[in-house]
């Protein structure tokens, strides 16, 4: 297991170091591709005003447009590196509070959730790591994710609706699967890959901002007919851009949640109590108005990546090999809502079952 878990974290950390190394490479095909349009409309000017028994083929097919690109990535390529490096310090020391805004989560202290508090404080104790951030969404969906790139930005989030459905060692084992893809780098990778579509996906998205207030003009002014037509090429080529970056999701392994479930497993020494927190998750992991880059993070997501591929394994195949991995019995649940009154962890009204376990002996 331990042998698994640090192949896990080697394989995570070449990779984002590999993401990070290549992307400025990419936005700079991007900007080549998009200089190489402009540089159409110029050759197509001067062979409109070239004289007679000019090949007007070698300035459309080659000439101007390759020469126009290459000038501007070798004036520009500074700037490139500037504005990158500008995102990126961005994203390094605001993304928790990026992702805080885009999963409508709160933090919350120990004063706030004690019970959750202190269980996710005994677990980094128990692993010899530095608390993270404990954030709560408000919601009636059963979910949790972790993120962040160092100590500093780490955080657990979970959903009311996990809290108020789960017994109190089903949640231990969900803060446990969480607690392992921080110590996997499984959320540096992520929050890098968020980082790395995200300046193409904000670029593209104003070009066609821009296309759209443009085709208003457009229509009262003839002569833009040229200009809009490049604007159109360009929107094409960044979202062409854009979509080839949204596969550097799979530089994540599918994997990732099983080695996170035997995490939890090792932590909590309790399989039994992991495979029914997520029988009671499934079917009921979605959490409203979120985008695709928190569901991928989040310990269930059911919905298929661009409609084709999912980012998760089937919660029977998670259980299954839990199951066959501790020779646990696969527990049988009565029903997959929530915790009985007695067991559940989060329904303030009802009476501590933490307290009540204590006072039993248990």
């Amino acid at each position: 297991m331990a042998a698994g878990l640090q192949t896990s974290i080697w394989n995570n950390n070449i990779r984002s170091v590999l993401l990070l190394a290549i992307y400025p490479f990419i936005i700079a095909g991007l900007v080549w591709a998009c200089a190489y349009i402009v540089g159409i409309s110029q050759a197509n000017y001067h062979v409109m005003n070239s004289p007679y028994g000019m090949e007007p083929q070698q300035f459309i097919g080659n000439e101007i447009p390759v020469r126009f690109a290459n000038v501007m990535i070798m004036q520009y390529w500074p700037t490139i590196l500037t504005v990158i490096a500008v995102w990126f310090v961005i994203a390094y020391f605001w993304n928790a509070k990026m992702i805080r805004a885009l999963s409508h989560a709160h933090p919350v202290t120990r004063k706030e959730e004690p019970e959750l508090y202190n269980l996710l404080e005994n677990l980094c104790i128990s692993q010899g790591m530095t608390m993270p951030t404990l954030n709560i969404i408000e919601t009636h969906a059963r979910n949790a994710f972790a993120s962040g790139i160092d100590e500093r930005s780490y955080s657990v989030t979970v959903t009311r609706g996990l809290l108020n459905s789960l017994s109190r060692d089903e949640v231990e084992g969900v803060l446990a699967h969480e607690l392992t893809h921080i110590m996997n780098r499984d959320v540096r990778l992520l929050v890098i890959t968020i980082i790395f579509t995200g300046m193409v996906g904000f670029a593209a998205q104003m070009a066609w901002s821009s296309i759209r207030h443009g085709f208003v003009y457009s229509r009262r002014n003839r002569k833009s007919g040229g200009g809009m037509l490049i604007m159109l090429g360009i929107a094409l080529v960044l979202w062409i851009g854009y979509l080839a970056t949204l596969f550097t999701r799979f530089a994540i392994s599918r994997r990732r949640e099983f080695m996170a479930d035997a995490g939890a497993v090792r932590m909590t020494k309790n399989p039994e109590a992991m495979m029914r927190a997520l029988m009671r998750i499934a079917g009921a992991a979605n959490i409203p108005q979120t985008p695709a880059d928190i569901d991928m993070m989040c310990i269930e997501n059911a919905q298929p990546f661009l409609g084709l591929f999912t980012t998760h394994p089937p919660i029977e195949s998670r259980i299954r090999i839990l199951s066959e991995m501790t020779n646990t019995p696969v527990p049988v649940l009565p029903h997959t809502g929530p915790a009985t009154p007695e067991q559940s962890f989060g329904d303030r009204k009802r009476r501590n079952p933490w307290l009540s376990a204590q006072r039993r002996g248990v």
